[in-house]
């Protein structure tokens, strides 16, 4: 009979019952296609490898990136122990199979972010793909619309670097970065995430008159555990701040390189002059 109702329909209306309407757009957001809108004008960047460090090569200024910056002016203590533990071997064989699965992960959900075909049948790729699936099930369900995917930024004369996504994330515009993680995290331990979102907005509101008014890191492990972590309002000023003075710290050690650099060099000078 056409009045019937099965057994599906019954449960969904159960399941609709105990969802909000911002549960429910999300929930039919799931999978589908996200629009691309064309507000800002992005530029293309060139990476470049200069005495170890990673540097950027856009709009005519040769900036260092923001992940250089970060490491440079971090404590390297717990990265030393967490070596000492497991070993300098076992250290490296664990960050390649970070890098590679991280590294596909992101180009899957590039791909479907600007609706193109990606496959990669190796099983570190498998992996990488079913968190990927995750990250867009759960993470993506309440993206509108989006600007920009793989995108350069750059504050000009200071620093430059590329973030996942810029798009309007639950009516926000907002600065998108995914991670993956081999086990969850927890929130003291992403301190660094935090400072380069602040980055990446800084830049994006200084070379775009934007006002970006959020950040979102998503994590997604192996396991297919999925954690968000947002930034916004204060707490993004905040962060804001705490990179600034990351920055300023950067430019003092390499200002203290430059002069160390010098005087070892009239050092050398004066001795090849006594020689003489």
């Amino acid at each position: 009979m056409s009045g019937d109702r099965t057994n599906d329909n019954i449960l969904r209306d159960k399941e609709y019952k105990m969802m909000n309407d911002k549960d429910i757009e999300e929930y039919h957001n799931i999978g589908r296609k996200i629009k691309k809108n064309g507000k800002y004008n992005y530029v293309d960047g060139r990476q470049i490898t200069d005495q170890g460090s990673r540097v950027y090569d856009v709009a005519g200024y040769v900036l260092p990136s923001v992940t250089t910056i970060l490491s440079r002016t971090k404590d390297q203590e717990f990265l030393k122990n967490w070596k000492a533990k497991v070993g300098e071997k076992e250290a490296e064989r664990i960050k390649n199979l970070s890098s590679v699965r991280g590294t596909a992960m992101h180009k899957y959900l590039e791909s479907y972010i600007e609706g193109i075909g990606y496959e990669d049948l190796t099983d570190t790729g498998k992996q990488a793909k079913s968190m990927a699936e995750k990250v867009i099930e759960i993470g993506l369900a309440p993206v509108d619309e989006y600007y920009g995917s793989e995108v350069t930024m750059y504050y000009p004369g200071l620093y430059a670097g590329q973030t996942d996504l810029v798009c309007v994330h639950n009516g926000k515009d907002t600065i998108v970065d995914f991670k993956q993680s081999n086990r969850p995290k927890r929130e003291e331990w992403i301190d660094d995430y935090k400072l380069q979102i602040a980055a990446y907005a800084m830049a994006h509101d200084y070379v775009h008159g934007s006002s970006i008014e959020q950040g979102v890191i998503m994590v997604c492990t192996p396991d297919l555990y999925y954690q968000e972590f947002c930034v916004s309002g204060a707490d993004l000023r905040s962060w804001k701040h705490k990179f600034l003075k990351r920055l300023d710290m950067y430019h003092d050690l390499k200002f203290d390189e430059k002069e160390q650099a010098n005087v070892k060099i009239k050092k050398e000078d004066f001795k090849n002059e006594q020689s003489d």
